[in-house]
């Protein structure tokens, strides 16, 4: 049985991750916007077409995280995913030229997850 409450966390887990508010979220899936509101507020619980209309729609969503936490979201290779998309390939080169004295020293991303990810400009 699912437990609601964890649940409604790890579904938020995956609109913020993506973005998404309950309407954008729930016009991707394919429901109608109520259905997200009461999900998310606790009053009904999660139907099958409902959870397989997420899976489908976000195919980086695992059928066991998403029911019953076990397993890990985003997964690892979405993660790098990201970080190839949002970091320029320079920043990750060993000896980068700076452009100019106000050179970059240091990035850090911070995951949603608590975990993080530290370049250092050598």
């Amino acid at each position: 049985m699912i437990n609601i409450d964890e649940f409604v966390i790890r579904l938020q887990k995956v609109m913020d991750f993506y973005g998404e508010t309950s309407s954008s979220f729930a016009e991707k899936i394919g429901v109608q916007r109520s259905s997200i509101s009461h999900i998310l507020s606790g009053r009904n619980k999660p139907s099958l077409d409902f959870i397989l209309k997420v899976l489908s729609s976000f195919p980086d969503v695992e059928l066991y995280w998403l029911i019953n936490g076990k397993g890990t979201f985003p997964s690892e290779t979405q993660k790098e995913i990201l970080k190839e998309d949002i970091l320029p390939q320079n920043i990750l080169k060993k000896d980068p030229t700076p452009k100019s004295d106000n050179a970059i020293e240091r990035i850090i991303i911070f995951y949603k997850d608590g975990s993080f990810q530290n370049f250092e400009n050598n």
